[in-house]
C-alpha cells in the first residue's frame, strides 16, 4: 500500500497535520482509537465515511514517519 494515495499534509487543513485525503480526520485520531481498542470496525462505524484502506494507510504513514527517527541515549 503507498499510504501517500491516502494521506496528505495541507498547513490550510488541521493546521498541517497528516489527515485521510479529502477529510478532517487526522492520521493521530486514528492511532489513538486504535490504541483506546477501537477495532478498525468500530471505527468505520463511527466514520462511515473512511474505508479499511484509509485505516491503514494511516498505520503505514505512521510506521514509515517512526522508521526514520533517530534514537538519541
Amino acid at each position: 500500500m503507498n499510504y501517500e494515495d491516502r494521506v496528505e499534509s495541507n498547513p490550510g487543513v488541521m493546521l498541517g497535520k497528516p489527515v485521510i485525503k479529502g477529510t478532517r480526520i487526522t492520521v493521530e485520531l486514528i492511532l489513538r482509537k486504535v490504541a483506546d481498542g477501537f477495532s478498525f470496525e468500530e471505527i468505520l462505524q463511527m466514520y462511515s465515511h473512511l474505508t479499511k484502506e484509509d485505516l491503514l494507510a494511516a498505520v503505514e504513514y505512521a510506521a514509515e514517519v517512526i522508521s526514520k527517527e533517530e534514537m538519541i541515549g
